[in-house]
Formats: structure tokens, sequence, C-alpha cells
């Protein structure tokens, strides 16, 4: 995926700053949930301004951009609400749910949820190598390259670069510095 102009950058830069909000209003532990899932949905697809994928991820210079999720779906109509009518260049950006995932499920951004078909550890093994951005709930040890973190009642993330290296996706500097921490070796 071609790099955005600096403009465009500058929005979505603005944009994903924005997502993230305190998600817990006044202690209100029953919204909490549902918020920052939507806060996460919202994640899900301002992640891909900031990361350059191969030209080979794409069937076509106008094929969608598939954000996926494997398993269970936290997100609700969060995130189908998130990604309507959005695009990422020349790319509707589009949804779909998955049980289970290979090389050939055109993803390029995946959600690792809980599946009974493949367990997240699976599914990274599957995809190694492949140009798709993986992103998860869990700690280090899930392997994804995007782990959402929640401190100080805001929805952040950790970002594994040498997973990102490994899959073959570029994540932009603006994004790393918007990170936690940066895990940059296999230790």
């Amino acid at each position: 995926m071609a790099e955005a102009p600096p403009t465009a950058r500058a929005t979505g830069l603005a944009a994903l700053l924005a997502v993230a909000v305190t998600f817990t209003p006044q202690g209100a532990q029953a919204q909490a949930g549902s918020i920052e899932y939507a806060v996460k949905a919202a994640y899900l697809y301002k992640f891909a301004p900031f990361v350059e994928w191969p030209p080979a991820a794409f069937a076509s210079a106008s094929s969608p951009f598939q954000v996926c999720i494997l398993g269970r779906d936290p997100f609700g109509a969060s995130l189908d609400q998130a990604i309507s009518g959005q695009r990422i260049g020349e790319h509707r950006v589009t949804v779909r749910r998955l049980d289970k995932v290979d090389a050939a499920s055109g993803c390029h951004v995946l959600y690792l949820g809980a599946s009974p078909s493949q367990t997240a550890a699976e599914a990274l093994r599957v995809l190694r190598g492949s140009p798709i951005l993986t992103v998860s709930d869990g700690g280090r040890e899930t392997g994804a390259i995007i782990r959402f973190v929640v401190k100080d009642n805001r929805v952040r993330f950790d970002i594994d670069s040498a997973a990102a290296a490994a899959n073959h996706v570029t994540i932009s500097s603006k994004l790393l510095a918007m990170a936690i921490t940066v895990r940059t070796g296999t230790s």
C-alpha cells in the first residue's frame, strides 16, 4: 500500500489520537466494556494509513481492504458502524468474521478473537510471513503485531516491529511513536 500524502497522514494521525479516549465515563463499569470495544473497533481500521502492505497483498488496485475477526466477535455492531463507508486509498473497507484463517483468507488486518476452530497461536503459525497486520487483546505471548492495552482507563497498544517485519508489513514511525512499547527483537 502506498504511503498516504502528508496531509492525509496528519488527518489520520489526528483521528487515531482522537480514538485514544477515556472509555470509563464516571466509573460506569457496565458500559465500559462496550465503549472499550467500540474504541478498539475504530482502531482496527485507523491503523491502516500508518501501515504499508506489499502490492501483492491486494488482488487489484481497487479490491477491498479486509478487516477480519477470528472467532468470537467482541465488537458487535460497533465495528460495522466504524468502518461503514470508509476507504483506505482506493480500497473500500469491509469486515469479515471467520472461524478459521489461512494465508488465502484475504485479510489485511486480523483481530485474533477466541475461536473453537483455531487458536490464536495456530492462526499466527499458519499466517507467519503473510502480509497481515495481526491484532490481539493478549499479552506479548500472543505473537500478534499489535496488542491492545488498557492503561489509565484508555485503550492504547503495544507494537512488535519484529513480528511486523516477519509478516512483510511496514509500520510508520508515527504509529510506532504512539505505542506504549515497541518490541524490536525476539527477546
